[in-house]
């Protein structure tokens, strides 16, 4: 007999968030039942209109209300099951279980602006091409946090960890060149993503960090942040992103261009110190193809578990009880007229 109680118990929590709830129910009875009645007393305030509200009241209620107290009942009981919050399972959904605090750092510095990378056929500025492949490389990310830091002169976070990847990717196509600085802080790009991600619970914290130059601005230096980043638990993998120095012209000649030349070694020490990878794309396929062994080596985790959301269904007993208590309580003019009347009291004009 036990284990069928608790199997009801189990069941009713199924069906309601707060069943406990539901003993309210009896409790007009229990109070009309046990609870002494109510001894005439002397107002404790005087008014004008009291000598006609008393009148009202010793009128009683209509006789609609008397002849159907059961509407009344079903009122209170429908009400309590409101409250007691009744739910039905959804459509099973099987969300995908994150593991992964990803930060993007993307550099805006001036040389970003460098016009050498071809997408489409047509030449267009290292930004322009970063953004293409990393829209792309967003949309594998499904079950990841994913932040956007941008960084010239100083470093800024454009969009905190998310699973809302279309926001991460707005804010992303809408950065330009020098919207941070001409220079380039990469120090302090890396300390303002450990900064980020060493807040957040458990899981794999991972920076991947996209630069076209050296180090020449920030307060922090780039491999005391990389110091920092290990001691936090955060991966950095770098990318080394641009052309040789040269400038793609009109038909594909190639110009001599003033971009300051990539401090690759410093790059690779910022990864090794951290445990990650550093790579170099010297266009924008081998851009996407680094994306691709980022991937490969920083997969997302397999969905989780299948669940079946709560719905809430409280409004409608809730509605009904609205209904049926005022059909309850409604007088027709008629009736309260007559009510008035026999009581000796005038009904007040309209």
């Amino acid at each position: 007999m036990s284990a069928g109680f608790a199997s009801g118990l189990a069941a009713l929590g199924d069906l309601f968030a707060w069943p406990w709830w539901l003993l309210a129910i009896p409790l007009p009875w229990l109070a009309r039942r046990w609870l002494p009645p109510v001894r005439d007393s002397q107002p404790a305030l005087r008014a004008p209109w009291g000598a006609r509200l008393q009148g009202i009241a010793q009128a009683g209620p209509a006789r609609g209300v008397r002849k159907m107290p059961w509407l009344a009942w079903l009122a209170w009981t429908l009400l309590c099951v409101a409250v007691a919050r009744p739910q039905s399972p959804g459509e099973a959904v099987q969300p995908p279980a994150s593991g992964r605090e990803l930060m993007l750092a993307v550099d805006l510095s001036g040389s970003m602006g460098e016009e050498d990378m071809r997408v489409g056929g047509r030449v267009v500025d290292r930004l322009t091409a970063a953004k293409a492949v990393l829209a792309d490389f967003l949309d594998r990310r499904a079950g990841d946090r994913v932040g956007l830091i941008v960084f010239g002169q100083r470093a800024y976070a454009l969009a905190p960890l998310t699973l809302d990847r279309d926001s991460v990717r707005a804010q992303l196509l809408d950065s330009v060149v020098g919207l941070a600085g001409r220079e380039t802080a990469i120090g302090d790009a890396i300390g303002l993503a450990v900064k980020r991600l060493r807040g957040q619970p458990g899981g794999q914290r991972v920076l991947v960090l996209l630069t076209d130059g050296v180090n020449t601005a920030g307060q922090l230096d780039p491999e005391k942040a990389a110091e920092l980043a290990r001691e936090h638990g955060v991966r950095i993998h770098t990318v080394a992103f641009g052309g040789d120095g040269a400038a793609l012209g009109m038909f594909g000649m190639q110009l001599p261009s003033g971009a300051a030349e990539i401090d690759e070694a410093a790059l690779q020490r910022i990864a090794a110190a951290t445990g990650g990878r550093a790579f170099r794309a010297r266009d924008t396929d081998q851009l996407a193809g680094i994306y691709a062994e980022i991937d490969r080596l920083e997969p997302v985790l397999r969905p989780g578990e299948t669940v079946r959301p709560k719905i809430e269904r409280y409004p409608w007993p809730l509605g009904a009880a609205l209904l049926l208590g005022l059909l309850a309580t409604w007088r027709r003019p008629r009736q309260r007229l007559r009510a008035a009347s026999a009581a000796g009291v005038r009904e007040p004009a309209a």
